[in-house]
């Protein structure tokens, strides 16, 4: 079987050898050069053309993001971030990186081994399937929908958003193409605690919405979206006519904490067809399962297709198991949530 070619990209001498002896380790990867700075690392990807590149926020001469600017046009290819909690992380994703991990400070070795093995091994495998012709940007025409009469016309009161892989920019196009009257969203995006938070206020800041990482006891409302805390599962519950989320301590389902199963399971329960699913762009089956009890419960789904997809992972089990109800490019998602929104019943 033919090995990732990985190139470390990390201002740290001991890190980088940290990193390359447990990338290293893994029978699927080899280390096949190391850079201090996106000057070293422009020469190293011309000489070794690297499948995957892992890449530091904070570099000398040159910060990441700045770097991913100017190497993306010229020689795509899937990077994963290593980024301390940063919200220039998000820059880094929309400036062209495929997903990030959170560097891990204070750590003995065993942790820093566990920590290699078992979450930058598994992204950089993930981004070595990523398609890099998918690695473009999506435009949405701003506006284009009107404001409708909150409450006067839709059929839905919740609308529940998964995604992993390739998320954080397909949830912002997504947001960016909707307006404030549309029903209350939950989220939930495979993502470390503390990114969510920064994740949430830069969405609120960005787009008609106001968003914000859940508490318990946040109220779904028109306009509002909530996002599951990065080390919490979030589920919906009814009170009354109204609903709410919980956020609670509990182990991974479907290999992740927080799931989209576990949302999307809750808002089959408590919606039924008071709902409407979309499962967006990431790796493996997490929300599938789900999907297909929100619309066996009634509510509408939605699936991003693979011409769109940084990875079509989750979206494509979801269709497998008869899951989406209707399945469009990511700049289509916007408009078609409005086209069943507004669907006679």
């Amino acid at each position: 079987m033919r090995k990732i070619k990985v190139l470390v990209v990390e201002d740290s001498y001991m890190f980088r050898g940290v990193l390359v002896n447990g990338l290293n380790s893994d029978p699927g990867i080899e280390v096949v050069a190391t850079a201090n700075d996106p000057y070293e690392a422009r020469d190293m990807i011309i000489k070794h053309n690297p499948d995957v590149m892992t890449l530091d926020v904070e570099m000398p001469k040159m910060d990441g993001i700045e770097f991913l600017r100017k190497l993306i046009p010229q020689h795509p290819m899937p990077v994963v971030m290593v980024s301390s909690l940063n919200s220039k992380v998000f820059d880094a994703l929309k400036a062209g990186a495929v997903d990030f991990v959170n560097k891990p400070s204070g750590l003995t070795k065993e942790q820093l081994g566990d920590f290699i093995k078992n979450e930058l091994v598994t992204k950089i495998k993930i981004a070595s399937t990523v398609k890099i012709s998918n690695l473009k940007k999506t435009k949405f025409d701003d506006n284009k929908y009107g404001q409708q009469e909150v409450g006067s016309i839709y059929n839905k009161k919740v609308i529940a958003i998964g995604a992993s892989t390739g998320g954080t920019e397909a949830i912002y196009s997504v947001l960016m193409g909707l307006n404030s009257d549309v029903p209350g969203i939950v989220i939930t995006q495979h993502m470390p605690p503390g990114f969510t938070k920064m994740f949430a206020d830069r969405l609120n800041n960005q787009t008609k919405l106001h968003v914000k990482e859940a508490v318990t006891g946040d109220f779904i409302k028109p306009g509002h979206v909530l996002i599951a805390p990065g080390d919490k599962q979030m589920k919906v519950v009814k009170i009354g006519d109204m609903y709410k989320v919980e956020c609670f301590n509990g182990p991974k389902v479907s290999g992740h904490c927080p799931s989209v199963d576990v949302l999307f399971e809750s808002v089959a329960q408590a919606c039924k067809d008071d709902a409407m699913g979309v499962i967006l762009t990431g790796m493996g089956a997490d929300g599938a399962k789900g999907l297909l009890k929100m619309k066996q419960a009634g509510a509408y789904t939605i699936g991003q297709d693979e011409s769109s997809c940084i990875v079509y992972g989750m979206p494509k089990v979801a269709m497998e198991l008869g899951a989406v109800g209707c399945q469009v490019s990511l700049d289509k998602i916007p408009e078609k949530i409005y086209t069943l929104l507004t669907r006679k019943q």
